[in-house]
């Protein structure tokens, strides 16, 4: 039996039957192999996967990897990087002892694990991307975890947002360059709840290339952030005071993320990005005024004579024109539910990707048109895309003349 466990260790993947499993004892003592890893079946898009979860340095990092890669990983682990494993199945708990020859010894107790029924409810547990229990050092200064990584009662809805927004993130990362430094810009960054997030999510566990900008007309709070930063050592990550439509210290960037920026700020913020050839968007706006002066017609008068209803209409018209803009110029764009609606009512966050196909999307260019048409209005961020749109647009040709 011995000599037949790496086929063991594949069929408990293979056949579902691993609830959890925890490798320790490293052969190594030199700091390259995680003190510790965790492994667990999960729910995630496209099926069951299986998540490694590694502990090193007071640090947890994760791999989702699919039935075939973790059958894969798991082996090898064990064959080159750690000396026992405790795995969890319906039948019973199995521990296995690697001589330092790589010779392993079977132990199997009853299970304490729970039954292969009971797994599907497993799997439907949150699995957040910064999980409780392990202390994030940036979460910490910022007051919403403990030392010992407990989350704060008072901050439970700061804690699901970040990680709601890093679970968006993570879902756009292969639109990201890999072989070169990667470019962040974090337009009205406040407090930089998010920016830090981000930083922590690709820097620190990923370890990848990049810098990140955060910018906000606040000095008290640029100042504040810029600190904290350095008290981290998060040495890619800087904070400068400045406005969105201002900035001009970048040629280029890969990611701009704008939280909350001010009615056509957005705007700002969004062609900013475009210009910058940004292969990732994500904007949720805030105070979105400027279509709730124009908007006009006799068919909308049930909507427009209520002013809740308008104000909430235009908010909606207002960023499906963006959509639909950055649509026509190549991006593919999802409107997303950034938080629970019940906390505030701007919980709306406009994801966008670059994609394969350059110029613009008639199509989408004749939606907007007739959309615009429609509704009788001009919005901000048609102006800022005109080099981008074709020359029949009403704003383009009031430039001309």
């Amino acid at each position: 039996m011995s000599e037949q466990w790496q086929q063991q260790a594949k069929e408990w993947v293979q056949t579902g039957d691993l609830l959890q499993a925890t490798l320790s004892q490293p052969r190594r003592k030199d700091g390259t192999i995680a003190a510790k890893t965790v492994i667990r079946p999960v729910q995630i898009r496209g099926g069951l996967h299986y998540q490694f979860e590694y502990h090193a340095a007071g640090k947890a990092s994760h791999d989702n990897l699919t039935e075939e890669e973790a059958a894969q990983r798991l082996v090898e682990l064990l064959e080159q990087h750690y000396r026992q494993a405790l795995v969890k199945t319906p039948d019973a708990d199995v521990q296995l002892l690697f001589s330092k020859k790589g010779k392993a010894a079977i132990l199997r107790k009853p299970p304490t694990g729970g039954s292969k029924q009971a797994a599907p409810q497993h799997n439907r547990q949150k699995q957040r991307v910064l999980e409780q229990g392990t202390a994030v050092p940036f979460l910490v200064e910022l007051g919403i975890m403990t030392a010992d990584g407990k989350v704060h009662d008072k901050k439970q809805d700061k804690y699901r947002q970040i990680n709601r927004f890093l679970e968006m993130v993570t879902d756009v990362l292969p639109y990201l360059p890999e072989d070169r430094e990667l470019t962040i810009v974090d337009f009205g960054c406040g407090k930089s709840y998010l920016t830090f997030a981000l930083y922590h999510l690709l820097a620190v566990e990923q370890q990848r290339n990049l810098r990140i900008i955060g910018l906000d007309l606040k000095a008290d709070v640029i100042a504040f952030c810029s600190e904290l930063a350095e008290k981290l050592g998060y040495d890619k990550l800087t904070f400068q005071v400045g406005d969105i439509a201002q900035y001009g210290e970048l040629e280029a960037a890969d990611m701009v993320v704008t939280l909350h920026a001010c009615d056509t700020a957005t705007d700002a913020a969004l062609a900013k990005a475009v210009g910058w050839g940004a292969s990732v968007i994500m904007s949720v706006p805030c105070c979105q005024h400027e279509l709730f002066r124009q908007i006009s017609g006799d068919a909308l008068a049930p909507i427009l004579s209520q002013g809740l209803l308008k104000e909430r209409f235009a908010a909606l018209a207002t960023d499906a024109a963006r959509g639909t803009l950055l649509e026509a110029i190549g991006y593919k764009v999802q409107m997303l539910e950034f938080i629970d609606p019940e906390h505030t009512p701007k919980n709306l966050l406009i994801r966008a990707v670059k994609g394969n196909k350059s110029g613009v999307s008639l199509k989408k260019w004749e939606e907007y048109k007739a959309f615009r048409q429609l509704l009788s209005i001009g919005p901000s961020l048609e102006r800022m895309l005109l080099d981008r749109l074709p020359a029949d647009t009403p704003q383009q040709n009031a430039a001309q003349t």
